[in-house]
């Protein structure tokens, strides 16, 4: 086995109409907390911590999630994910999932905050079996530099594969690297210094849900820009630049009511981490 600073395994299923874990391992800087039930509805909730407090040189980390039929989880992070001054080798965290049939994973965690001289590489594969619905975000935000750099990290690079039934139908690449980017042009971050990804994959997906979040979303503002698009498979992808964290976590948060709603007639529960 690789040397990993980090692992976190967890199965899980349902049982009395609750999902719960089946197996749970932790090793290293990486912990869980016991599931928290926001209602009546079953869906367990977990928060993933990790005990150093950020990223640092070398560091390496890896997470393994697996959903039986019919679970349904939301993932989420005690706090933002820092990754701090890489010197020698960037800092790697890779995720695998994978969602049996008719199991629902939220999988929301809090911001990545590269800081200066930051490297860092995130790979994520998830496996969808046919009726597996998925809700999965990201944010990338630059942290404080003594000079006032917004882009003082050398490199963040996230990388998505999803597979439906086997067949690859997401291929989602990130990739900011300051020095040999100019970070303003258009198809970068075009002067803006946040950048928000949601992928959201669902058998329900239809134009009108499509229409619905364009209008909840769409503003003629100048604090952000927004683009969504739908997917091969049934589901879209929305993509965020702004200037804080708080309007992409608004914007998703209107995305994820709109979708609790109409697919699951009920209010996603309140993350409380403050």
């Amino acid at each position: 086995m690789e040397n990993w600073t980090g692992i976190l395994r967890l199965d899980a299923e349902v049982r009395n109409g609750k999902t719960v874990a089946r197996n749970v391992y932790f090793q290293g800087a990486y912990k869980v907390m016991r599931p928290i039930y926001h209602d009546e509805s079953g869906q367990a909730c977990y928060y993933i911590l990790n005990p150093g407090g950020g990223y640092l040189d070398g560091d390496r980390y890896r997470i393994q999630l697996t959903l039986d039929k019919q679970t349904k989880l939301t993932l989420t992070t005690q706090s933002a994910t820092k990754i701090y001054k890489t010197p020698k080798s960037l800092a790697y965290q890779e995720t695998e999932i994978d969602l049996k049939e008719g199991s629902y994973l939220e999988y929301i965690p809090d911001p990545i905050i590269g800081y200066r001289d930051a490297c860092y590489k995130q790979k994520t594969v998830i496996r969808m079996k046919k009726g597996a619905k998925l809700l999965f975000s990201d944010i990338i935000t630059p942290g404080w530099s003594p000079d006032g750099d917004r882009f003082s990290y050398n490199m963040l690079q996230l990388i998505n594969e999803i597979y439906m039934e086997n067949e690859l139908v997401v291929y989602d690449h990130i990739k900011l690297s300051p020095a040999t980017q100019n970070m303003d042009a258009l198809g970068y971050m075009e002067g803006f210094s946040h950048l928000g990804s949601m992928i959201v994959i669902g058998e329900e997906t239809d134009p009108e849900l499509i229409d619905r979040l364009y209008q909840a979303i769409h503003k003629d503002t100048k604090e952000f820009k927004v683009g969504l698009s739908l997917l091969p498979t049934a589901g879209f992808t929305l993509r965020v630049l702004a200037n804080s964290t708080q309007t992409i976590e608004r914007i998703f948060a209107e995305c994820h009511s709109i979708i609790s709603r109409e697919w699951f007639n009920i209010t996603p529960s309140f993350l409380r981490k403050y």
